[in-house]
Order: C-alpha cells, then structure tokens, then sequence
C-alpha cells in the first residue's frame, strides 16, 4: 500500500463497521479533501462495509472482509470484498438488478427519491432488502457503483467518486 492506499482487513462483524468509517475518515483528513469528500466515502465505506457483512457468506473464522481506499488524480474508489455461497446466484442477480435500475435513472437523485418513496408506501418493516445502502452510495455518496466475481468466489463490489 502506498500513501495513497488504506487497506482494512475485518471480521464479519456489525462493530466492525464503526471502525472501517473512523479508519476512513482519518486516512482521508490526512489528505486534505474537502468535508463534503470525506464524509461521503466515509458513508460510501460504511455502507459497503455493511452489505458485506449482511450478504457475504463467513463459513469459517479465518474469512474476512476486505476494505480499501484508493485515491488517483481527481479520483477515489473504495472497494470491499467479501465471500459468496455457491449459490449467491439469487443475491448477485439482486446486486445487478439494483445497480441497473440505479443506472436507469437521469441522475441519482432520481432513484434516491423513487426508492424512498418504495420503501414509505411499504408496509412491511423488513429493510434489510430495500437497496437504500446503494442508491445513498449513489447520491449521497456521489459515486458509480460496479462488481465483478473472481474465480474464487469472491464479490467486490466498488465504488468510484470523482473530486
């Protein structure tokens, strides 16, 4: 990792969160972006961070999550990794779904509004699966969201945000 990099490594863990955002936050006041920067990759990071823990598949003590922040020239992508079943089949079609109909849209607010609207005329109170985590990455968090699955069946899922 260079000075450009952070690299977390955590357990599968809801506390673990909290940790990853501080983490975020300190290494990105160390490189003078503006407030609004910091504190969307810090949610962007926090958010990823969460999915992970919510979806991934943590068979064996020794899996983790992998958390990094990569900073370019006039860009930042933030990246989390975490296992999968063999058949997240169901989860990764979810995943692409959601991020397509994000991408549908004009722009994010658009979906942000939508899908506050889908969650208030909800009547159930199960949002574990309302997809806001995403599209607050997209708005909020002003970033484009992508995934790929490597051959070990590992999801990454990243996040890119332009300054």
């Amino acid at each position: 990792m260079s000075e450009n990099n952070i690299q977390n490594i955590i357990k599968p863990n809801w506390e673990e969160i909290d940790v990853v955002r501080a983490s975020s936050e300190e290494f990105l006041s160390r490189k003078n972006l503006s407030q609004d920067t910091l504190h969307s990759i810090s949610m962007v990071s926090g958010e990823l961070v969460e999915n992970a823990v919510k979806y991934g598949s943590f068979k064996n003590d020794d899996q983790r999550i992998v958390h990094s922040i990569d900073i370019r020239e006039n860009t930042i992508t933030v990246e989390v990794k975490n296992p999968l079943d063999d058949d997240s089949e169901e989860v990764l079609e979810r995943l692409d779904h959601q991020i397509q109909w994000i991408r549908g849209y004009q722009n994010p607010f658009e979906a942000y509004v939508e899908k506050l609207k889908g969650i208030s005329e909800n009547d159930n109170d199960d949002d574990d699966e309302s997809g806001l985590g995403l599209v607050r990455i997209a708005y909020e968090g002003q970033s484009i969201l992508d995934f790929y699955v490597d051959e070990n069946n590992i999801l990454s899922i990243s996040a890119v945000y332009r300054y």
